[in-house]
């Protein structure tokens, strides 16, 4: 099954030297190695380019915009793209009516709003508690992406 990827696995592969970078990078071998597609939206870039230029002392890479923007050329080349298509606000909005949603939460229902509309039925996260309540979603940590088709 292809993969929507969540930002944090964005940013834990974008960061070498991060304690998850390794368990991450092999998790997308893996993936690869089975012919699955890894899949980011708009909205993970985004996110990825507010935490990359975001100074270190907040949580941020410290990057500067023309650095970001390598990281970005980076990303695009080894991910597909799931674009936001006018389906995606309205599937979005019927989500946070329905499954409910506040705060940062929205986030999440706007990735499952891309997946429903692209047909993605897996979303690889750190956080899989995050995508739980979103019934057809399958939450993949790394940890649990095994060899075997």
């Amino acid at each position: 099954m292809s993969h929507l990827c969540d930002t944090n696995i964005l940013l834990r592969w974008a960061q070498p030297d991060h304690p998850l970078n390794g368990l991450v990078q092999v998790a997308l071998d893996i993936l690869q190695e089975q012919g699955e597609s890894a899949y980011v939206t708009p909205q993970n870039l985004v996110e990825f380019w507010n935490v990359a230029t975001r100074p270190e002392d907040r949580n941020g890479f410290g990057l500067t915009p023309a650095q970001a923007d390598q990281e970005i050329v980076r990303v695009e080349r080894f991910f597909r793209l799931a674009p936001d298509t006018s389906e995606v606000y309205p599937t979005w909005r019927e989500l946070v009516r329905s499954v409910g949603g506040s705060g940062v939460q929205v986030h999440d229902a706007r990735l499952v709003a891309v997946m429903r509309v692209h047909g993605l039925t897996h979303i690889l996260t750190l956080n899989t508690q995050d995508f739980q309540r979103y019934p057809g979603i399958i939450a993949v940590h790394p940890r649990d992406v095994s060899g075997t088709p």
